[in-house]
């Protein structure tokens, strides 16, 4: 699904004209981006968590010069689903279905 298609989604779902449904979805978007850019986690209460993860100074290789390169230590966004988010995907997407990327 793209941001598009949720645009379009809840634009049909709630009657909300299209350009204010995707001016809210990137006002939303937005505001979780500059607040994880400030370092500052995002909660959202039964959907998850948008945090910031400090990766630890690690050694690297560069295979193809055969020499060692030191990555150092950086923060990365990150989400991490709500419990009862999980639990509902679990439930509900079947195991024997393969996974399908969108190649729209």
């Amino acid at each position: 699904m793209t941001k598009a298609d949720i645009v379009n989604e809840i634009s049909e779902k709630t009657g909300i004209e299209k350009m204010a449904v995707q001016a809210t979805v990137e006002a939303f978007m937005k505001t979780i981006r500059n607040s994880m850019v400030e370092g500052k986690n995002v909660y959202l209460r039964g959907f998850g968590t948008f945090v910031v993860k400090r990766r630890a100074e690690k050694i690297g290789r560069n295979i193809s010069k055969n020499t060692t390169v030191v990555i150092p230590a950086h923060y990365i966004p990150a989400f991490k689903a709500s419990k009862t988010f999980s639990d509902r995907v679990k439930r509900n997407v079947k195991a024997a279905e393969p996974i399908q990327k969108n190649m729209d």
